[in-house]
């Protein structure tokens, strides 16, 4: 049986974000994940059914197993599913949440001062597609 895919939902108009997108995409060599903007109609949706507040943009989003996380703890989940080198941050996991997470939210709230942002949300490369989510490659049930 197929472990079925865990999702990531991402600030669509972020240059870091987008980054980081492209990253995971070159090192999901296993296929574990799909990625959506945060600020996509299905995205919206489908957050919509665990609780997630639609405006929501101040860190990436992981569904993962029917449960959401957030910040630091998303950011090493994704990680220790991808190759090269990014399995190693994951032991980070370890230390309290009230550590790692003001690093991520500096960060974030930097990013479009640091990187910039794009005026719309980017779209997928004809090679990209399969990555991002859509109706058709959603695992999990869209109502609404």
């Amino acid at each position: 049986m197929s472990e079925q895919k865990s999702i990531i939902f991402f600030d669509g108009v972020c240059n870091l974000c987008n980054a980081s997108i492209d990253f995971v995409i070159r090192h999901d060599t296993n296929d574990r994940f799909l990625v959506g903007a945060l600020q996509d109609e299905l995205s919206r949706r489908i957050l919509s059914n665990y609780q997630v507040d639609p405006n929501y943009l101040d860190s990436l989003v992981l569904l993962e197993n029917g449960k959401i996380f957030y910040r630091s703890t998303a950011a090493l989940k994704i990680a220790k599913k991808l190759t090269g080198f990014a399995p190693f941050l994951y032991p980070l996991i370890f230390l309290p949440k009230f550590l790692r997470d003001p690093v991520y939210d500096w960060i974030g709230r930097n990013r479009y001062r640091w990187y910039g942002k794009k005026s719309t949300c980017r779209l997928p490369t004809p090679e990209e597609k399969a990555k991002f989510l859509s109706p058709s490659n959603s695992p999990h049930p869209v109502t609404g």
